[in-house]
């Protein structure tokens, strides 16, 4: 399988790279991410896409593939990911009524067969889609500063505009976008960027297309609440019941992050995401904890050094490892693991599974599809081995 690294930023603006398979979704990238920095409150946590010079954010859904994402960004620009907490990513489910004001909900059958906006909020976010939305918006017309006021139509078919007032008669309303092709962004600094009238903006655009400015559709509401009741219905209107599973999917526990048990049942964010920290001198490796990131380089410098010297004092020669061609085993390595003045050797032997090779350390029980992938895995998690590997050791004789 192959592997591509991305880089992502933590909100203290400092970046680590995820190396993820083809089929990597964002919710197995931030179970990876939380579980390498020992985050709490696992189900809020998420990964944006940030387009900083055009001022444009969103959250990515749990179940969107980072790289299919990723291949839609221009070479030239300055997208990228961000590892961030977002409490709001759900909250519409929690307490709709809060998102949804009874003056947007648009008049509709089910209002006039005698039930109510709240009812009808409530019945219709339970199956995952969402009643239409309607209300004035500023929208910023092409080619110009100015902004003019619309009044829009969110439906199932697509995004309206009246040409005459807030009338929703058919030959009043324009076509302005179809739901399933793109994607809702919220806009920072809209003032300065765009002129905007308010700081309420957001805007849409063609979700498998590289960001143009000439694509975007930027939109502007009242207050916070109107433009979150948008961006909300966006969302709902294009996922549906999707999202009703991604949310419930939230409330499980998450898994943890195990060896890849490449059989029947395998876990792909097993077996796909890694997370690295490439600050240090002796190259990447895995972020043990939020203060292992900040230290990183002033330890591998050290340790450096004191290898360099040929000195190896009792700190320096804690949890180092090299890995080496086994002299009595053809075809196979051993992990040399220096730990407590000790050194240990474990046998890393290749594994034939469903017509593919593999290495193993514990008779196939976990399987690893290089040597990388098994220094990457026991640098979280110890497996068979006394403590996790921390320092890989390099021009050192043991």
């Amino acid at each position: 399988m192959m592997f591509l690294a991305i880089k992502v930023y933590g909100e203290d603006s400092h970046s680590r790279s995820v190396w993820v398979s083809p089929g990597a979704t964002a919710r197995e990238a931030c179970h990876m991410l939380v579980q390498t920095a020992h985050c709490s409150d696992q189900e809020n946590w998420a990964l944006l896409e940030v387009h900083p010079t055009l001022g444009l954010e969103r959250c990515l859904e749990d179940h969107e593939v980072v790289l299919e994402v990723q291949a839609t960004w221009s070479l030239k620009g300055d997208t990228r990911f961000m590892f961030c907490k977002n409490y709001a990513k759900y909250e519409f489910f929690r307490k709709p009524m809060l998102f949804f004001p009874e003056s947007m909900i648009s008049d509709s059958a089910d209002v006039n067969k005698g039930m109510t906006s709240s009812e009808l909020i409530k019945n219709l976010l339970k199956s995952g889609t969402c009643p239409e939305i309607q209300g004035f918006l500023h929208v910023k017309e092409p080619s110009r500063k100015a902004w003019k006021k619309v009044y829009f139509f969110l439906r199932r078919s697509g995004l309206y505009s009246s040409s005459k007032g807030s009338s929703k008669e058919p030959r009043h309303l324009q076509y302005v976008a179809d739901l399933g092709d793109l994607n809702v962004y919220t806009v920072v600094n809209s003032r300065k960027l765009y002129g905007a009238p308010t700081d309420f903006t957001f805007c849409i655009k063609p979700s498998k297309n590289p960001i143009r400015v000439q694509d975007l559709k930027i939109l502007c509401a009242e207050n916070e609440q109107t433009r979150t009741c948008w961006t909300s219905a966006f969302r709902l209107f294009k996922y549906g019941k999707q999202l009703q599973c991604n949310y419930e999917m939230s409330k499980a526990a998450p898994q943890n992050v195990e060896g890849s048990k490449l059989a029947d049942g395998k876990s792909k964010s097993e077996a796909s995401l890694v997370a690295m920290d490439f600050s240090g001198k002796a190259g990447g490796r895995v972020i043990q904890n939020p203060m292992e990131a900040q230290s990183a380089e002033r330890e591998e410098g050290l340790a450096w050094r004191v290898r360099m010297e040929g000195v190896l004092t009792r700190a320096a020669f804690c949890r180092m490892f090299l890995i080496r061609d086994s002299q009595q085993h053809a075809q196979c390595f051993v992990l040399s693991l220096c730990y407590q003045l000790k050194t240990k050797h474990y046998l890393v032997i290749p594994f034939e599974n469903g017509g593919r090779k593999y290495y193993t350390m514990d008779d196939g029980d976990t399987l690893f599809i290089d040597l990388l992938q098994l220094v990457e895995f026991h640098q979280i998690n110890k497996g068979i081995l006394p403590v996790c590997l921390k320092h890989p050791c390099v021009c050192v004789a043991l």
